[in-house]
Order: C-alpha cells, then structure tokens, then sequence
C-alpha cells in the first residue's frame, strides 16, 4: 500500500488513527466534521479547479497544484491539528522533488479562519520526511492496534466512537 498524506497526516495527529486507516477502518463517511471540512474545500475556491489541476503521483493526490508556479494547494478547515498539515504538505513536496519537480512550495489555505500558512522546502526536510515514511510503515506493519491516547482533539476525530466505545465518560 503505497503511503499517502492522509497517513503522513495521521502519523503526527494519533498513530492509533493511522494504524485503523491503514488496515481499512475509515470513519471519515460518518463525520460531520469530515464532512463540513469537505464543504469548505470544495466551495471555498469553486474557481480553482478550472485553473489548477488534480496531481496524482506515487499515491499521493494533490487537489489544487499550479504547474506554472510549482505550488500546492492545500485547504482546510481550521489549525487544531497544524503540524500534521504542514507534514502533509511537506510529504507533498518530498514526492514532487523525487519525481523531478524541485523547488516546489505549498500554502495551506484556512478559509473560516481566512489565514494562510506558506510550507516552503528545505533541504534538510528531506531526512526529516524520510524518517516519517519510516514511522508510518512501521506502525502500518504492527500486528496490533496502538493503544488510546487521550488527546484534545479525540472529540472531534471521526474515530471518536470507534476509539471511546466502552470507555467511561466523564
């Protein structure tokens, strides 16, 4: 299974997350949340798709790149979680430049908050995104799921159900 930027991503928001994704546990459908981050992708910037294209390569998909300037972009609904995207988009890069597209940058675009974040590569990125891959393949090869960590962003996550069923509530 080739890694994507949904396991990047995963793989610095919950490592139990990305081990369920992985073995084809995906709550993302019964998300409210997912859903409305969906919403806000995809009618934010309803002019982008006619002057970006769709970029799929080595697994990843990359929704809105500009060609002519080597840019991603990434839009999402707000920063809880804004480590995980900009190793996403990172991972985007990393991709890019192993495929022959050096010098490409992202922004990561927050349309509620109407902020922006510019991810810009740095060489040193490279070993950095390397041993991300190497954390991801790894906890995507362990035989068990991860244990639950307790996180601030647990009540939100799609997984919250699957994660907290049978756990006493406070």
């Amino acid at each position: 299974m080739p890694i994507t930027g949904t396991h990047i991503a995963y793989y610095h928001t919950c490592h139990r997350k990305l081990w369920l994704f992985a073995h084809g546990i995906q709550m993302e459908h019964t998300s409210q949340v997912v859903a409305e981050g969906k919403l806000i992708g995809e009618t934010s910037y309803a002019e982008r798709a006619q002057k970006y294209t769709e970029l799929a390569i080595d697994g990843i998909k990359i929704d809105f790149y500009d060609s002519k300037n080597k840019v991603v972009h990434e839009v999402k609904k707000s920063d809880k979680v804004e480590k995980a995207h900009i190793a996403q988009v990172k991972y985007y890069l990393y991709i890019l430049a192993k495929n022959g597209i050096p010098d490409a940058s992202a922004i990561i675009e927050y349309p509620k908050m109407r902020q922006k974040e510019i991810v810009e590569w740095q060489e040193e990125d490279k070993s950095e995104v390397e041993e991300w891959i190497k954390g991801v393949e790894e906890i995507m090869h362990q035989n068990e799921c991860p244990p639950l960590v307790k996180l601030k962003i647990c009540k939100k996550c799609s997984y919250y159900d699957f994660c907290y069923s049978g756990e006493l509530t406070e």
